[in-house]
């Protein structure tokens, strides 16, 4: 498993590298290439706007995942995206068909596995998509259009009930913190932090006691 990790760290850097390159390779082309550069200081300026905003999303993200995705997981997903409403679902739903546990060699394997599947059927039929996307926006009624800002939520309850399941006081601890939390006046970006935080706090300190009790 060891071999099988240094592995995927190795390839992992390398096409992840070589992902940002190619994210960098047109707007450089753009900027420098064909003469439309906007200056330094509006992408200075911008960056700092955009980042003020989710910059803590791009540390949280990484602890949030690593724990369900593991290793090669984590690579993986975070090369195709679509982590939250896609890969993860994926890992939770191969883990429990298969019966092996998050956090494991064997649900890393599984999760990987689980992902690189939903990654390719998602470009298979997000291609075609993509293409006659405005077409399709024309044809799907108003009414099917208004479900589509639930479906995240919705798949956010699925994967919450499918691991609550399991751990069902976790499940409500998680379940009170969030809303709790995110009824608070607290800024956006810190309401993310904070879950994690409280919820770390309180499952060590729940399986501390349990530890004393046995």
């Amino acid at each position: 498993m060891q071999e099988f990790r240094a592995a995927s760290h190795k390839w992992g850097r390398i096409t992840l590298g070589l992902a940002i390159l190619i994210s960098f390779a047109m707007p450089l082309y753009i900027s420098f290439v064909m003469g439309f550069h906007p200056g330094f200081s509006l992408i200075l300026n911008s960056f700092l706007a955009y980042s003020a905003v989710v910059a803590i999303v791009w540390f949280l993200e990484p602890i949030m995942y690593f724990p369900v995705l593991g290793v090669s997981g984590t690579y993986v997903a975070f090369f195709t995206g679509n982590i939250s409403n896609m890969c993860l679902p994926a890992v939770a739903s191969c883990q429990e068909a298969v019966g092996v546990k998050p956090g494991t060699d064997e649900g890393e394997i599984i999760g990987t596995l689980g992902i690189s599947a939903a990654s390719l059927v998602n470009k298979v039929i997000l291609i075609p998509v993509i293409l006659a996307g405005l077409w399709l926006l024309t044809v799907i009624p108003e009414s099917i259009q208004e479900v589509f800002p639930f479906v995240l939520p919705a798949i956010f309850g699925a994967v919450l009930a499918q691991f609550a399941g399991k751990f069902p006081i976790y499940g409500l601890l998680a379940l009170g913190v969030g809303i709790l939390v995110n009824m608070s006046p607290l800024p956006l970006f810190t309401k993310n932090i904070l879950c994690i935080i409280i919820l770390i706090v309180i499952m060590l300190t729940v399986n501390k006691m349990k530890t004393k009790e046995a």
